[in-house]
């Protein structure tokens, strides 16, 4: 067993005008991870710690956060490798509910905005499905495996300064959808993408690369994007 003090940001809307920070002292096992370090409190020392967290095998995203200063997944993030004291807030520039619980709304609103679907106006050349080749398929790898935790977006200084920027987000899965050669919603799309709030507000400091969980490229598909746009592919 181990000693480790998080030093965990608190807000209560009913109580508090802004965070404040409040530390707990944690006994946690060598294969700890934050998340267990967060149950630990929330079940033994503060009920009303509030956080998200569902499937705890960094698939659905829920328990992302900002630890130590960086976006990650609390249910992967080992407190060992971390060190002795650990700072665990909510994901930056989007607002706080209560505790490390933020409203995910403009994460969700930019994905509406981009049409994160298959659109098509021909028929199928069969009655049943729309073919890929392998080549076509492999050039989707790295784009669908997204699951929307929101880390890209929260650690993007122009999300901070600019909340209708879609964020890389939203720009990753318009690139899905754009590069996928099922697709013909190239039109559906270019008005919101080709924007000031859109394409052109990425400065390509690739924070959002090194807090994806997924090892994923979003400031790679927004390059992709420009491109098309200039190219006149839109």
């Amino acid at each position: 067993m181990a000693r480790h003090v998080l030093r965990v940001s608190r807000y209560d809307p009913e109580k508090d005008q802004e965070s404040h920070e409040q530390r707990f002292e944690v006994e946690a096992e060598s294969h700890w991870t934050v998340l267990d370090a967060l149950h630990e409190i929330k079940w033994h020392q503060d009920g009303t710690l509030s956080f998200r967290r569902s499937c705890r095998h960094g698939i659905c995203g829920s328990c992302a956060m900002t630890i130590n200063g960086k976006n990650g997944l609390a249910c992967e993030l080992q407190l060992a490798a971390l060190g002795s004291e650990i700072v665990v807030e909510p994901l930056r520039g989007l607002p706080v509910i209560r505790d490390l619980v933020v409203d995910m709304q403009p994460i969700y609103d930019a994905m509406v905005a981009v049409k994160p679907y298959l659109i098509t106006s021909s028929s199928p050349m069969s009655d049943q499905e729309r073919l890929q080749s392998p080549e076509e398929r492999a050039r989707l790898d790295g784009l669908y495996e997204c699951i929307l935790c929101g880390s890209c977006t929260s650690s993007c200084p122009s999300f901070w300064a600019d909340k209708q920027y879609l964020g890389p987000h939203a720009l990753l899965w318009a690139w899905r959808y754009v590069a996928d050669s099922r697709d013909e919603g190239e039109a559906d799309r270019v008005g919101v993408l080709d924007d000031k709030h859109g394409l052109w507000r990425c400065h390509k400091i690739f924070n959002c690369v090194e807090c994806c969980p997924k090892d994923l490229n979003p400031t790679k598909a927004i390059s992709s994007l420009q491109r098309a746009v200039i190219s006149g592919q839109f």
